[in-house]
Order: C-alpha cells, then sequence, then structure tokens
C-alpha cells in the first residue's frame, strides 16, 4: 500500500515522512527531488522537463505522471512508495490512482493536521528570507484551494488516516506510526 503525505506547509511533512520511510522501508517519491533527478538524467523526459522549468512554466500533469510511472517501473511491486508534493490538485490525484492503479498498486492518504496559524508561526521560526507573513498566506491559499479537495476526496473514500500536527515532534511520529502500522502488518 502506497502513501501520500498530505499538510499545509510548515506541517512537518519532510521530517515526518523521513520517519515513515525509516519505519515502514518505503521508496521515497518527493516531487521537487523527482523533477530535478529527471532533469539530471539527461533522458528524453528530464530534457522536455528541463525546457519546460526554464521556460518558467509549471510541469504539466502527464508530464509529472510520466515521470511517477517511471519511478513505479525502477521499485520492487512489493515496497510501498511515500509520496510527497504531489498531488496537489484533483486532476492530479485522479491522474496519480489511474496511474497506481495501471501498475497494480494503490494507495493510502495521511494527513498531518496542522492550523493554519500553528504553520505560519513555524514557517515564520524559520528566518528563511521568502517566508514572509505576505507570501506564507498566499502558499497557504493555494494549499487550501486546490490540496484540500483531494484531501477530502480520499476522507470521503474512507483512505484517509488523520494525524495531530500540533503535538511535539515525538508524539506525531508515534501517532502516525501506530495509526498507518495496519497498513504494512
Amino acid at each position: 500500500m502506497d502513501l501520500i503525505l498530505f499538510g499545509m506547509q510548515g506541517s512537518g511533512k519532510g521530517t515526518q515522512g523521513q520517519e515513515l520511510i525509516k519505519e515502514f522501508g518505503l521508496a521515497n517519491f518527493e516531487m521537487g527531488a523527482e523533477l530535478r533527478a529527471a532533469v539530471a538524467s539527461g533522458s528524453e523526459l528530464g530534457n522536455k522537463v528541463k525546457g519546460i522549468i526554464e521556460a518558467g512554466d509549471l510541469v504539466d500533469d502527464d508530464t509529472i505522471m510520466a515521470i511517477v510511472d517511471e519511478k513505479l517501473h525502477s521499485v520492487p511491486k512489493d515496497q510501498a512508495i511515500l509520496f510527497d508534493g504531489i498531488p496537489r490538485t484533483k486532476v492530479q490525484a485522479e491522474k496519480l490512482l489511474e496511474v497506481l492503479n495501471a501498475n497494480g498498486r494503490d494507495a493510502f492518504g495521511v494527513f498531518i493536521n496542522v492550523s493554519e496559524e500553528e504553520c505560519i508561526t513555524r514557517m515564520l521560526g524559520r528566518g528563511r528570507q521568502d517566508d514572509t507573513e505576505e507570501t506564507i498566506r498566499r502558499r497557504l491559499d493555494n494549499y487550501v484551494v486546490n490540496t484540500v479537495p483531494v484531501i477530502d476526496g480520499f476522507k470521503e473514500r474512507d483512505r484517509l488516516i488523520e494525524i495531530d500536527g500540533e503535538q511535539t515532534i515525538e508524539q506525531v511520529t508515534a501517532e502516525m506510526i501506530e495509526k498507518v502500522g495496519y497498513l504494512f502488518a
């Protein structure tokens, strides 16, 4: 069973994703890293991605799904994958589930639930130059408009595990491992 990790920026997805990978021996599919790897490969697909990025455009869903499909062929069927940074929209979610299904795979969502205000506080505390309250709010608004409906879709299909992300890091990890564990028992 593959996992799709959801959470606002500042929710601790990166940290908690690494814990899931360690605990359950998951392959990692982090969208940004996969795009960089595709470009670095110099493959036909990588050169297409490079051209899109250099033009300042967003990589289209079909190209992203081609990258997903390529990754699926490099991971043993009996090894689950953790997806982070995808899907970000309902269309992407539908396409991702189609690609997984075509490869004999299925996915569950894991949602680290943290309030918007807590995420803003955490991100402002990181001290990054691009983390102004205005840019953070714009990114969070985009998340609410595009990604929350994806999360709701997983919840409606009873394919979502919700984690209280406002605990200590250790408590979030413990709750997540406990709630997700049955999928790998």
